[in-house]
């Protein structure tokens, strides 16, 4: 086992291949750790294989999965459940349509919960059996700074937020007597594509940087960071928090 005592863990990462993503996948399998990246996007799962050091890509297992697909999804997790147990859960997948509450379809509308939500319940019921076998297991759910009020015109998106964070904490009440920690991630502004919805990226990016108290841009390697603490023996005594990486944005 290495400092982390990752070394040798299988991880299920949730939109593992996307903009935060792939920075944090890319530290899991430094750290020795079998890493399952679960997407829909076959170019974005190329793009990740691409950037894999040769000698860690054995560790690397992509699985090309619509979220929404609730059978495939299963079909999939089972599939990687049944060789060994996933030591780590990573809840990371979101859809983040941005546009008046009024103007949200019921279909979008179940498409936001579906992958943001419905997913993470899936890929924690598939790996919480073998975490609770073996008295050890780390359930990450990627939260968002939007719960904090300051953003209109993303009212799905937030309500998915919300209700992965009242999960955190149900979760953690739950799976704690088996050796099972949740957490939460809270990221703030992040450049990534999900920020193409603003018409002006120029002043987003000089409103961003007035609020942080940190006057730089978050970057992958910041949520790699939490992500890696807090699926390590270190963060053992953590469970039902949420934490804020978003530069002193918003401070709690």
């Amino acid at each position: 086992m290495s400092a982390t005592g990752l070394n040798g863990r299988r991880a299920i990462y949730t939109g593992g291949a996307g903009g935060l993503g792939t920075g944090a996948t890319l530290e899991l399998l430094a750290e020795g750790i079998e890493v399952h990246v679960l997407d829909r996007d076959r170019a974005k799962l190329s793009a990740l294989q691409a950037q894999v050091p040769g000698g860690l890509r054995d560790q690397l297992c992509l699985h090309e999965v619509d979220l929404l697909d609730r059978a495939a999804l299963w079909a999939c997790l089972e599939g990687i459940v049944a060789e060994r147990a996933a030591d780590v859960v990573i809840n990371n997948a979101a859809l983040y349509p941005s546009k008046p509450f009024e103007d949200f379809t019921d279909a979008e509308l179940t498409a936001v919960h579906g992958v943001n939500v419905e997913a993470a319940i899936a890929c924690t019921r598939a790996a919480l059996p073998g975490m609770r076998a073996q008295g050890w297991g780390r359930i990450l759910n990627v939260t968002s700074i939007t719960l904090s009020g300051q953003w209109e015109n993303l009212t799905p998106y937030v309500q998915s937020k919300g209700a992965l964070l009242g999960l955190t904490r149900a979760w953690a009440r739950e799976f704690g007597k088996w050796g099972v920690t949740v957490n939460a991630i809270a990221p703030g502004a992040f450049p990534t594509d999900a920020e193409k919805i603003h018409p002006d990226p120029e002043g987003y990016n000089a409103m961003v940087l007035d609020r942080q108290a940190v006057k730089r841009r978050g970057t992958p390697a910041d949520i790699a960071a939490t992500i890696r603490f807090l699926a390590s023996d270190a963060a053992g005594f953590i469970t039902g928090q949420s934490l804020a990486v978003n530069g002193g944005w918003i401070m709690e």
